[in-house]
């Protein structure tokens, strides 16, 4: 199955979710010391996370479209990829984990988890087939060392 929604959509709807969930339910707020701070940390590693993945991409050149990584001409495997497969994904959770500290409301830890488990299922698996049939032994081999998420 080809994805339909790219993972920075995907990661907008989670935060819409994340929104709404604190909206409809603001007795589960909780508030606490360097809440702010933590926060904006999230974001902040989220971000640079992101754009020094993309950057990557760009210097290798190699596209960053998620939704055709059959067109990937290069495997990246330097940088932030020697510790996670999917370090542009980890940033999008990282700056959704802020979005949802910075809220105060746990509950919206379940739209990180639907996040995870949404870009696993309807992005990650696809481009890993993908990515799998291009570079084949190599790719198998990058799999074995880095784990998908951390």
């Amino acid at each position: 199955m080809r994805p339909l929604a790219p993972p920075p959509l995907q990661g907008l709807i989670a935060a819409g979710a994340i929104w709404l969930t604190d909206s409809l339910l603001p007795e589960a707020r909780i508030a606490f010391p360097g809440q702010a701070w933590i926060a904006l940390g999230c974001g902040a590693v989220g971000l640079s996370l992101d754009l020094s993945s993309i950057l990557a991409f760009f210097r290798v050149r190699t596209t960053v479209n998620p939704l055709a990584p059959e067109r990937s001409s290069r495997l990246v495997t330097t940088g932030f990829y020697r510790f996670t497969r999917n370090p542009m994904y980890l940033g999008l959770l990282l700056l959704l984990t802020g979005w949802t500290v910075w809220l105060g409301n746990p509950l919206g830890g379940i739209w990180l988890a639907a996040f995870v488990g949404c870009v696993t299922v309807l992005q990650i698996h696809h481009e890993e087939a993908a990515l799998r049939r291009t570079f084949g032994a190599e790719f198998d081999a990058y799999c074995r060392k880095v784990r998908r998420w951390l």
